[in-house]
């Protein structure tokens, strides 16, 4: 709870910053590529989050991996965490940060789960009528899972839409189970 906290803290901050420098779409490039690198390369989380490297060395390598790749101010921010010994919150500082720009661009991220994969068409057509729906600029993550048999369940923040083909035939199957024969 305490991570999620700081993690919070730093990601405003991070946040303010952008709005006032190079603009929160240079920021929120520079730290997807960062988190990319922290989700994908164990070495260099192992690196950044190890004590017994001295911090000093962590920001000299920063620096010359993102110099002139990210914005200034954005390196200077990674330096600080550092400093703060805060770098294995990072990825939490990403998601936050993610949080409040998906906020402000009124994006939702969607998941959506179907029987099959669906075509290019079919997926912008799925993004396009959440769009409509949630009031917000629809991010679907699509997710196949053959279980369903059909139709389509979408989940969005704590809303589930449920029209697969698997709910509405158990749903069949209780009205009837439930419904009284007439009597002989």
């Amino acid at each position: 709870m305490r991570d999620h906290i700081v993690a919070r803290s730093y990601a405003e901050t991070l946040f303010e910053l952008a709005e006032r420098h190079e603009g929160l779409e240079a920021y929120e490039e520079a730290m997807g590529r960062v988190a990319r690198v922290l989700d994908e390369n164990p070495e260099a989380r192992l690196f950044l989050e190890t004590p017994r490297i001295a911090s000093a060395e962590k920001k000299r390598v920063l620096s010359q991996a993102l110099e002139g790749r990210v914005p200034g101010h954005f390196i200077d921010f990674l330096r600080v965490v550092i400093d703060k010994r805060r770098q294995r919150v990072l990825r939490e500082i990403a998601a936050e940060f993610a949080a409040l720009l998906d906020e402000r661009f009124g994006r939702a991220h969607v998941e959506v789960t179907l029987s099959r994969k669906p075509s290019a068409g079919a997926e912008d057509e799925i993004g396009r009528k959440l769009s409509e729906m949630i009031g917000k600029t629809a991010i679907p993550h699509i997710r196949v899972n053959p279980g369903i048999l059909g139709g389509i369940v979408v989940k969005t923040g704590d809303t589930v839409y449920d029209g697969s083909l698997r709910r509405r035939m158990e749903s069949m199957r209780r009205r009837l189970l439930a419904a009284s024969l007439p009597s002989v």
